[in-house]
């Protein structure tokens, strides 16, 4: 059995299109924190990934 350590940026949702930007991962901007909340979770199930919460409404989605 292969045990691997990944620690990679998945994707990043917001609200704010000021707060984020360049990157090198994809960005999924929300209209409102329902649909943020929405989206990261959608994200997180056809990924497999985890998601972790900066501020104002800004997720992350990373493989550990």
């Amino acid at each position: 059995m292969e045990v691997s350590i990944r620690n990679e940026l998945v994707a990043i949702v917001t609200q704010n299109s000021q707060q984020v930007g360049g990157g090198g991962v994809p960005i999924f901007y929300a209209t409102n924190q329902v649909d943020c909340e929405r989206i990261a979770l959608c994200l997180s199930r056809t990924l497999d990934a985890m998601v972790h919460e900066l501020e104002s409404g800004t997720y992350f989605l990373t493989h550990h």
